[in-house]
């Protein structure tokens, strides 16, 4: 499922530019060394869900590499009702399309990068991951005499 979903995001990636097959390396690693890569890169001292890092144009046609932290990608799979799958493709997407320039600093440039996603993800047979996750409805609890 990983592979499949880098290879839609590499084929959107390349459009119609024609060169030779792209390649990455992605990495499922654990919090505590995606920790320490976002803090020596980012300068951020926690675990994030995905770490792209583009490769010089020099090594063509490699594109990078890409580094999926697992207890992060279940831990929001379970709070948003997905299944692991949907959302590491969710994530692997997103981080090649980093690889390819894509990025979502600006409405703009997230608007476009969001909805490349969707596309893929619904080419994959995944649901849009930015729709509303419906809240789960909580059993009512007696309320305490004021």
């Amino acid at each position: 499922m990983i592979r499949r979903a880098a290879r839609a995001a590499a084929a959107a990636g390349l459009g119609s530019q024609r060169r030779e097959t792209p390649e990455l390396c992605i990495l499922l690693a654990g919090d505590e060394y995606v920790c320490e890569l976002n803090a020596r890169y980012r300068h951020r001292r926690k675990p994030t869900n995905v770490l792209s890092f583009p490769a010089a144009p020099v090594f063509a046609p490699r594109l990078g590499d890409i580094v999926l932290s697992y207890g992060v990608l279940c831990r929001e799979a379970a709070a948003q009702g997905k299944s692991l799958a949907a959302h590491a493709a969710h994530l692997t997407i997103h981080g090649v399309l980093h690889l390819f320039g894509y990025d979502h600093h600006n409405r703009r440039e997230a608007a476009a990068m969001e909805n490349l996603e969707i596309s893929l993800l619904a080419g994959l047979g995944y649901h849009n991951p930015y729709a509303s996750v419906p809240v789960r409805h909580r059993s009512k609890r007696p309320r305490l005499p004021s």
